[in-house]
């Protein structure tokens, strides 16, 4: 029942225009980013020597996150808003096993496309600023896993606001100032609560395994952080929908 659950939500989720929009705005974002930070470091008169191209897969993934994320969350929310929610519980009346099935496709969707993105992502920085940039494997393998990581949990996170809030708007602006926003600003306060507060942000622990620069934070912290938020997301989500009427 399961792997027919999973394969229903993985036709659902591909017929649907929206979802090939999301896929094009990411790969939009990350790769116009890489493109402008390959061809800046070309034109840089004195390069830093050692320069890998891998960066570039990296840093892009703060801002164009959003359109996988938004893709996931839009896998859970589209039935709420168009009442689809209940012949999909008529389909697969065991709320457990839709929960698990579109939680593990959206989840799986989002981090395998990232990892993809942030790979032609460093192949497009590669050839925009070669012969100045390297594009080892080496690099390639301690990038790529945090990439993994921050797509997986991110993904995760959406999914449960989704269940949790069943509404589109609210859910991505939820995840846009969990993700982005709220960490920023606070950062920028100067006052150590603010900084406090903001160690404790998804965005903070996203940021500190994609570019480590976040003072005060670990590579310990910065998982605990991601995965705590993704596993909390997901208990309100599922209570949500396993206690109260699918169509509320």
């Amino acid at each position: 029942m399961f792997a027919r659950a999973c394969a229903a939500e993985w036709t659902r989720l591909w017929t649907v225009k929206a979802s090939w929009w999301f896929l094009a705005g990411s790969a939009g974002v990350m790769l116009g980013i890489a493109a402008i930070a390959g061809s800046e470091t070309a034109a840089d008169p004195s390069p830093s020597p050692g320069g890998s191209a891998w960066t570039a897969a990296a840093a892009p993934v703060l801002p164009g996150q959003f359109g996988l994320l938004a893709l996931a969350l839009a896998a859970v929310t589209s039935d709420y808003a168009t009442g689809g929610i209940v012949p999909t519980l008529q389909w697969t009346p065991r709320r457990g096993v839709l929960f698990l099935a579109r939680t593990a496709v959206a989840v799986a969707v989002a981090a395998v496309l990232g990892v993809l993105l942030a790979v032609a992502a460093a192949l497009t920085a590669f050839a925009t600023a070669r012969p100045v940039l390297d594009l080892t494997a080496a690099r390639g393998a301690e990038v790529l896993p945090p990439v993994a990581l921050v797509f997986a949990a991110g993904a995760a996170l959406a999914v449960g606001l989704g269940f949790l809030l069943r509404n589109t708007a609210g859910a991505l602006v939820a995840v846009f100032l969990l993700m982005l926003v709220l960490p920023l600003v606070l950062l920028n306060f100067g006052q150590e609560w603010a900084t406090t507060v903001a160690r404790v942000l998804p965005g903070s622990g996203a940021a500190f395994l994609l570019i480590g620069e976040l003072p005060g934070m670990t590579g310990t912290s910065a998982v605990v952080t991601l995965l705590g938020w993704a596993g909390g997301a997901l208990l309100l989500g599922w209570l949500h929908l396993s206690r109260d009427d699918a169509n509320r």
